[in-house]
């Protein structure tokens, strides 16, 4: 309490919350709704001057911290239960934004659609993209390295970060906001600090990369007969367009079916359910790709119908919809990120965020569906995945609510993906939800490394206590 008394005369009225408090903002509860707690109270301090004061006072008393953002996670990285919450929500200035250099400078809770519309006004465009970019925060984003839709064409958000400001446990602020794109003086501090999770430090700031804004895009719901005839349509397109390819998403016929469920009185892209259907996007910058010809159609367009038109007559494409109007392509990407609304439609369930080859999704598909039903006769699975990248989302929702049957679900899922040389952790994060499976699949001493860094950096262990390592204590 004594701690308490200390942040309320530090950060003022109201800005130190306790009890109902935190329950009316909704901070003692994650994303997913499984998991709630009672943290000790959430801090808001208003700049990184405040962060670091913070850091300083909970560093003495010993009191382990947990920093939150928009709170979109789903692995669990915000459970505090008697921890103190350190809300970066009012850390929200876009700093500047310097369009020659193509470059925004932002606060960790500036919230991902505002800094889209930032960099809109500008010409410009911020090529992180996903479903919750409405409620998502920076900060958030940078500690889980957030992929989203456009990692295909631009990568993940460690990718899209040029400099970070960093409060370490201790209070101490590292300065890493360079704007640089070669820097080799020593280690790569920046890059270790993104996707920790707030567990070596807390980041208030970040300079990000901005990208031309596409002046145009082609758009299309595709049919294909199979997942290598998806990965020839992906390979052909990237090969024509130069890269242009911005998103590329599987949605199997389990999730096209549910969609159906979920939203009755929309019309289905086509009169057929297919087993593999995608969303395909293209984005052109260039004039010449981008500005419309006589027929009133931008080239890219046009190259994405002809290479659909072409696959159709090998058989390589069953069926195609290309958007005519920005209304039929934010139709077709509702579609696709109604993605969590449907996972979520039917409990329990065990959701597994999961990284394989390309060239691999196939196999990884087809091994699930054979090993599932020996682990738990009468399971549903349900997929959604960035299959450019090949990231899935690969849901089950088991016969019954029982925690050792969850996690032979999930141990089966580790097993194909250890198979196929893939990753257990995509894009979500490790949070809690994960711990177990690092501790069965991560490199042991790869391990031993995070630990050893984490006690270099935090060694109260004080920083999201009990996320990312297993054996990292409990918040």
């Amino acid at each position: 309490m004594d701690l308490i008394a200390e942040l309320k005369a530090l950060l003022g009225d109201g800005q130190v919350l306790t009890g109902k408090e935190v329950a009316d903002r909704g901070q003692d509860h994650d994303a997913t709704g499984k998991r709630r707690w009672a943290p000790l109270a959430v801090a808001r301090p208003a700049d990184t001057a405040g962060v670091a004061e913070v850091m300083k006072r909970a560093s003495r008393a010993g009191v382990p911290v947990v920093p939150v953002c928009g709170n979109t996670g789903l692995a669990g990285g915000t459970l505090a239960e008697g921890a103190l919450m350190l809300s970066l929500e009012r850390l929200n200035r876009i700093r500047e934004i310097r369009p020659e250099a193509r470059v925004a400078v932002v606060e960790a809770g500036v919230i991902l659609s505002r800094l889209h519309d930032a960099a809109d006004a500008k010409g410009l465009y911020f090529p992180l993209w996903f479903g919750a970019r409405g409620s998502a925060m920076i900060g958030g984003a940078l500690s889980t390295n957030a992929g989203g839709s456009n990692v295909l064409r631009y990568g993940n958000t460690r990718a899209l970060c040029l400099g970070l400001e960093v409060v370490l446990a201790d209070g101490r602020v590292m300065n890493l906001m360079g704007a640089l794109h070669k820097d080799n003086s020593g280690y790569d501090l920046k890059d270790l600090v993104i996707g920790a999770e707030g567990t070596l430090g807390i980041i208030t700031a970040a300079t990000l990369k901005l990208v031309p804004k596409p002046a145009a895009h082609a758009t299309a719901m595709v049919a294909a007969p199979s997942l290598p005839a998806a990965l020839d349509l992906l390979n052909r397109l990237q090969s024509a367009s130069g890269g242009a390819v911005e998103a590329f998403e599987y949605m199997p016929r389990s999730y096209m079916e549910r969609y159906r469920i979920c939203h009755p009185d929309e019309r289905p892209p086509f009169e057929t359910t297919h087993d593999v259907t995608l969303l395909v996007e293209l984005g052109a910058t260039a004039p010449r790709d981008a500005t419309p010809g006589p027929d009133g159609q931008p080239p890219v367009v046009t190259l994405l119908e002809e290479t659909l038109a072409a696959m159709m007559e090998e058989g390589l494409v069953l069926d195609a919809l290309v958007a005519r109007s920005e209304a039929q392509r934010m139709e077709m990407w509702a579609r696709r990120e109604a993605a969590a609304e449907i996972t979520f439609s039917r409990q329990p369930l065990v959701d597994n965020d999961i990284a394989v080859p390309l060239d691999r999704v196939e196999s990884f598909v087809t091994r699930m569906a054979e090993r599932l039903p020996r682990i738990d006769p009468g399971a549903e699975e349900i997929t959604v995945a960035h299959l450019g990248d090949g990231n899935l989302h690969y849901t089950v929702w088991p016969t019954a609510a029982d925690p050792a049957l969850h996690d032979r679900i999930r141990e089966g899922v580790e097993d194909v993906v250890a198979e196929l040389g893939g990753s257990f952790s995509a894009e979500h994060g490790v949070g809690v939800s994960k711990l177990p499976t690092m501790s069965r699949r991560k490199d042991p001493v790869a391990l031993a490394v995070m630990r050893s860094i984490k006690q270099a950096l935090d060694p109260q262990g004080l920083l999201n206590p009990g996320k990312v390592i297993p054996g990292g204590g409990a918040a």
